[in-house]
């Protein structure tokens, strides 16, 4: 097994081969001057099983683009096997066509894995589950769930918790780590008052009095979640705790959550954020690197990387 970091978050790179007890593969990767990548392994590569790792976030093209030049020069050195490990899976919000004559980028970035030689996926959370269908390959989908449970259980003492999914969509993830809390549900109902209006947020089920955790994939201008915290505390919530695992993070983000209602933000670490979020106490981040670690460690022996969750 051989471990390749690209540039984007090599410190969770670092961290993942670390508890593999793998060195990284050594690699050079530089851009010529008009942008162009250019990637030279410098180890042999043949029939090596090979972990690929690479956060597609900002700069989101760069890192994309850096990725499938990785893996193209690996199966031109004759790698057995390459795994495109991605702790965050960009273009995932654009999973379906919303408006006629729009894309559905995500199966995009599928192809081009795919046409690139990438023979598996290893992810985490992905924002869309139906994306696992845009591959004829080998999609493994890990949840930071029994991480988040964890920190829960561990740093929020409070035995009157009600887990919040800021959408309907959430649900489903809101309503499995309240399940192993012992947690009761509650819903942000979001409703636009009318076109570029702010959202209008009806809190479905009791929070009055409660600690509310709002569990979400990821956040990005940061203004639901924001608003959702707004929402919680109007309808009597004693505390409101977020615990998201892409933390995006764009334009003001930071700003809005330090404003914020919310009591502490928690986020993982499969999108580097250490610079924006800087000093806030408000912002904790927690380490995926152990679950992303042991997922590879499973593929590598053919083991079942499912039973993590269980």
């Amino acid at each position: 097994m051989k471990i390749i970091s690209c540039t984007n978050n090599v410190s969770l790179s670092k961290d993942i081969a670390k508890k593999l007890g793998k060195k990284i593969v050594d690699t050079k990767i530089t851009r010529f001057a008009d942008g162009e990548v250019y990637v030279e392994i410098n180890e042999n590569m043949r029939g090596q099983d090979v972990f690929v790792i690479q956060s597609t976030s900002t700069p989101v093209n760069d890192s994309i683009m850096e990725l499938l030049i990785c893996v193209d020069a690996l199966r031109r050195a004759s790698a057995k096997s390459i795994t495109a490990v991605l702790p965050y899976f960009a273009y995932a919000r654009q999973d379906r066509k919303v408006t006629p004559r729009s894309p559905i980028s995500a199966k995009l970035f599928a192809n081009l894995l795919i046409g690139s030689g990438v023979n598996r996926i290893l992810t985490m959370d992905l924002h869309a589950n139906q994306i696992q269908g845009f591959f004829d390959i080998p999609v493994d989908n890990l949840f930071a769930a029994p991480t988040f449970v964890s920190h829960i259980k561990k740093y929020i003492k409070s035995k009157n918790i009600v887990c919040v999914a800021p959408d309907v969509g959430g649900v489903e993830r809101a309503r499995a780590i309240g399940k192993r809390l012992s947690a009761d549900l509650a819903i942000i109902d979001k409703r636009r008052s009318g076109p570029g209006k702010s959202e209008v947020m009806n809190v479905i089920g009791n929070v009055k009095n409660k600690t509310c955790i709002i569990i979400d994939d990821l956040v990005d201008s940061g203004g639901t979640i924001v608003n959702a915290a707004t929402a919680l505390k109007n309808k009597g919530a004693k505390d409101v705790y977020a615990y998201v695992v892409h933390g995006v993070l764009t334009g003001e983000a930071v700003k809005k959550i330090n404003k914020s209602k919310i009591k502490k933000f928690v986020i993982s670490n499969s999108i580097l954020n250490d610079k924006k979020i800087g000093r806030s106490a408000k912002f904790q981040i927690i380490n995926v690197g152990t679950l992303l670690a042991e997922a590879i460690k499973r593929i590598s022996i053919s083991k079942s990387v499912s039973k993590l969750f269980k």
